[in-house]
């Protein structure tokens, strides 16, 4: 067994230390350790690149988010193809959907709406901020209604529904107006901003 002795000083702090056989285990341990931690920050910054990959490499911050659009549809579609006997499934799903909602918002909430009151839509920018406190809601309803009911399919219908009319107003409206109303130079750093806020939820 191997036993270790720290010495202190006359003001009572640690010099060092004086160790038995096998002390040198001490130093391996922490190496091991600083090395594992290192490997798992390596993992997080990797999966956040992949999760924020799409999104980046979409092109201009606009048609980065109608591809956020679209992929968030496709979770709504695999929500919609389950019965009430895939009730794992649907929890995964839904697990997904919140994930992606919420790196989205952070993105538009941080960067898109703002900008859009620099033009002078703070209307449709707070507008667009309040129904993402009803996204929110709907999500919130989604995990307290058991997914095997009828109920519970019903609800994601009706959300389906509701951000999909969000999307058409952003999409149609709003994302051209913001684009042609900046410089190529601004659409860039806005493009930027976004990516880098995207990334720190990712």
């Amino acid at each position: 067994m191997t036993t270790t002795t720290a010495t202190r000083d006359k003001q009572g702090r640690f010099t060092g230390s004086k160790a038995s056989r096998g002390g040198g285990n001490l130093g391996m341990v922490a190496g091991a350790v600083a090395g594992g931690a290192a490997l798992g920050i390596l993992a997080m910054f990797g999966r956040k690149a992949a999760v924020q990959a799409p999104t980046a490499l979409a092109g201009n911050w606009d048609e980065a988010l109608v591809v956020e659009h679209q992929a968030t549809l496709k979770v709504f579609d695999a929500i919609e193809a389950t019965d009430e006997h895939n009730t794992i499934k649907r929890s995964m799903l839904l697990t997904h959907l919140k994930h992606a909602l919420l790196k989205h918002a952070v993105e538009e909430e941080n960067v898109i709406y703002p900008a859009l009151r620099e033009i002078g839509q703070r209307e449709a920018a707070d507008a667009l901020t309040k129904e993402h406190g009803y996204v929110k809601q709907y999500l919130y309803e989604l995990e307290n209604i058991p997914n095997a009911s009828p109920d519970w399919i019903a609800k994601v219908r009706e959300f389906r529904a509701d951000i999909e009319k969000h999307m058409q107003e952003e999409e149609m409206h709003l994302f051209p107006m913001l684009r042609t109303q900046l410089s190529e130079e601004r659409n860039k750093a806005l493009t930027a901003t976004m990516n880098k806020e995207g990334f720190k939820v990712a």
